[in-house]
């Protein structure tokens, strides 16, 4: 196969791959950029290769760089994907268009109050802890049956159930329980993979994957 002229299109390739083994349609995945510690000028290059969907971790760092990216490319669709203080939640709801990080019943109020103040319904995966690491974030298995009940009543949107496995361990047994957890709940969205292992998501079930260093290069060091 002859090597695609972008990163952008390498993972588009590889993501088509992957849904051909898996007997998939490769419009079934959306691959979010995730952009997280990338000035704009590093994201205006996918952008303008019709990229639309991005990830990023803190909401004031997405504050300060995507008002105007968005003015320029208004079809933008902005998921907030690493772990949202209760205090944020409003501002999250302002901002982004899908939120990957829904872990624990404080985050539902505030969220469900956010959402009811600014009339805005934002969808939400619910991130499970499937390798019991705390620092990570995420609702335990145990717990999540609860967690859903409790934001299916506060009207919060459910996009399905989001992970992130434990590194330097093979993800595929995490991923696979993950696509089963979000079955038995009737869910239909699963956000799982990331550069390293999104082609064996992609293989178990995922719905989005979350692409950062295969499409951006090593991200810069935090200062």
């Amino acid at each position: 196969m002859e090597k695609a002229d972008t990163p952008l299109q390498q993972v588009q390739a590889n993501i088509a791959k992957a849904c051909k083994i898996a007997r998939r349609e490769a419009e079934e995945v959306t691959l979010v950029a995730v952009s997280k510690t990338h000035p704009a000028e590093a994201i205006e290059p996918l952008l303008r290769q019709g990229q639309r969907h991005f990830g990023e971790n803190r909401v004031q760092e997405a504050q300060g760089k995507w008002p105007a990216l968005r003015e320029a490319f208004p079809a933008v669709q902005l998921h907030l994907i690493g772990q949202l203080q209760s205090n944020k939640a409003e501002d999250a709801v302002a901002l982004f268009d899908v939120i990957h990080s829904l872990d624990r019943p404080s985050l539902v109020k505030a969220l469900a109050k956010a959402m009811d103040k600014l009339d805005r319904r934002v969808p939400c995966f619910v991130q499970v802890d499937v390798g019991e690491e705390k620092q990570k974030g995420g609702c335990p298995v145990a717990e999540l049956s609860a967690l859903l009940e409790q934001a299916r009543a506060a009207d919060i949107p459910l996009a399905g159930l989001m992970c992130i496995p434990p590194f330097d361990i093979e993800p595929a047994p995490f991923f696979a329980f993950l696509d089963k957890l979000a079955r038995d709940h009737g869910l239909d969205g699963r956000s799982m993979g990331m550069s390293g292992d999104y082609e064996t998501a992609i293989k178990l079930g995922a719905t989005h994957v979350r692409v950062g260093t295969a499409l951006f290069g090593e991200r810069p060091a935090l200062t």
